[in-house]
């Protein structure tokens, strides 16, 4: 489909389907566009096809004065994507629940690392306080922050959350685990519990860690010890879990080229927050949308006809 499209498709989506959030009274004028335009809009930014939202909103000055007449700035915009953060999230977990993928038999767990900046750089740089320095395996040592992310076999992301680049994989998935099982108003992103096993790498594993997750958090965790270790996996095994788990690689690269998540380099975590919920409801979108077309789930490179 076309953009023109695909903003129609995804406005009609999001005002007729989706349950969102109660809009929180807010003092002084009404903004100039209503929560679905901000969301709308806001959606298709993430458009690897744009450079940066910048781009894209130059783009949307040019062309789409017609749809939206009163297109605000762009640091006006910002402040309205940033304020319904809470509707974005809802919108890629609504999506993702219409797939079925909360019920899917297994979900995949998985973090990757979103460089903020060069980590040789010297000073503090953007996010100070909130990203620092880890270790990642696609990008070596950066500095910026850890996203994990639960995925269905299909592909959709059924939750996520943010930490440090510092921060273990293990301690930021307790977290994901515990909120899931006990819902925190304040962590909307982590998604609703499965009693569905997660399957994740050699880093999750950990059989006191993995233990307690399944006592308190009712969550069971397969992840393949080190290949030294005296439980260590069959080779078949290994075999069969790492090709179930190829799903998430798929989807973390949807995000990082596909949704431009890559090439992000946020000024402050709240922006970086709603851009991410954005990327996750342009991912499950194109998906529910690609099967109700009958195509791939997956097929995103040439899901618009630019």
């Amino acid at each position: 489909m076309d953009l023109d499209t695909f903003l129609t498709t995804v406005y009609v989506v999001l005002d007729d389907r989706c349950v969102l959030p109660v809009d929180a009274p807010q003092p002084g004028p009404a903004p100039a566009l209503t929560r679905t335009e901000t969301l709308t809009l806001a959606i298709a930014s993430q458009w690897g096809l744009f450079a940066s939202e910048r781009a894209f909103f130059r783009y949307a000055h040019a062309h789409l004065r017609a749809a939206f007449p009163q297109l605000p700035s762009r640091p006006q915009f910002n402040r309205l994507v940033r304020r319904w953060h809470d509707a974005l999230v809802a919108v890629g977990l609504q999506v993702a629940e219409w797939l079925g993928a909360p019920q899917a038999d297994y979900q995949v767990l998985d973090t990757m690392g979103l460089a903020t900046r060069n980590s040789q750089r010297r000073g503090v740089g953007w996010l100070a306080g909130q990203a620092d320095i880890g270790y990642c395996s696609r990008l070596g040592w950066f500095e910026g922050v850890r996203l994990l992310t639960v995925v269905s076999p299909g592909g959709a992301i059924t939750g996520y959350a943010l930490a440090t680049a510092s921060a273990g994989e293990r301690a930021e998935a307790e977290v994901v685990l515990a909120a899931r099982a006990y819902p925190q108003p304040a962590l909307p992103t982590v998604g609703q519990y499965t009693a569905a096993p997660y399957l994740a790498d050699s880093g999750f594993y950990g059989e006191r860690v993995m233990a307690r997750w399944a006592a308190w958090a009712h969550a069971t965790v397969l992840a393949p010890p080190q290949q030294h270790a005296a439980a260590a996996w069959s080779r078949a095994r290994r075999h069969v879990h790492a090709s179930l788990r190829q799903i998430i690689e798929t989807v973390h690269d949807h995000l990082l080229h596909t949704c431009r998540l890559d090439r992000e380099r946020p000024h402050c975590l709240r922006g970086l927050q709603a851009r991410l919920a954005a990327c996750v409801a342009l991912h499950n979108l194109c998906l529910w949308l690609n099967r109700a077309a009958g195509r791939p789930l997956l097929a995103t490179a040439d899901f618009i006809d630019w």
